[in-house]
């Protein structure tokens, strides 16, 4: 395996091990057994990853690397010992959340061009990728969807992302401190909107844009 498969995989790894953090967290904030945070951290991490190679047709990576499955597992005894020593607020969750999605929206931009797709169809694929896994973990949580909270923006940093992300391979310019780059915007971005309510126009006109309400999506 060269450098640049060794990169790819590490940041991916990176990636699950930042969801699946978020994933546990969020088992303990509501209240559930280890079991139930091992099993949500494994679907927020391993979901949009899934998926993705679902969508590819190829054998999905959390299947035929069992190297995949370290990342929930260290994720649910790190939350298990540390959590009383954290905050119980939204801040760690967005923290770790918005590194998955940084990481995710990249390799999986990256992966589905280099099995040939379309840039367009890529970059979509990209967005899948990181917004699929903290989908997943929050309708299972039974949790409003950070994907559709009117209060913030969840998928337009992973858009942007994946599109810098395309524009970079195509023209040749991607490499490690590109991509890094990326993924800090992304990041920036995401933990920004959060930070400050930042959020995307309603589905529908309102007398009052400043009442969200409720519904919406980005």
């Amino acid at each position: 395996m060269d450098t640049v498969l060794h990169v790819a995989l590490g940041a991916d790894l990176l990636g699950v091990f930042f969801f699946a953090v978020s994933g546990s967290l969020l088992a303990a904030r509501k209240g559930f057994d280890l079991v139930g945070s091992l099993l949500l951290a494994s679907l927020a991490s391993l979901g949009g990853g899934v998926a993705r190679d679902l969508i590819l047709n190829v054998p999905p990576a959390a299947f035929t690397n069992p190297v995949y499955l370290v990342p929930p597992l260290l994720a649910t005894v790190l939350v298990y010992f540390v959590f009383s020593r954290v905050e119980r607020g939204m801040r760690v969750l967005v923290v770790f959340d918005a590194g998955g999605l940084a990481l995710f929206c990249i390799t999986g931009t990256l992966k589905a061009l280099d099995a040939g797709l379309h840039p367009v169809s890529a970059a979509l694929l990209g967005v899948t990728t990181a917004v699929g896994g903290g989908l997943l973990r929050d309708v299972v949580a039974n949790e409003v969807p950070q994907l559709f909270d009117p209060r913030d923006i969840y998928a337009l940093p992973a858009m942007l992302g994946s599109v810098v992300v395309t524009v970079l391979y195509l023209t040749g310019t991607f490499t490690l401190v590109t991509g890094t780059v990326a993924a800090s915007l992304v990041f920036s971005l995401r933990v920004l909107a959060w930070r400050y309510g930042w959020h995307a126009p309603l589905a529908v006109r309102t007398p009052d844009a400043r009442s969200p309400g409720v519904g919406g999506g980005r």
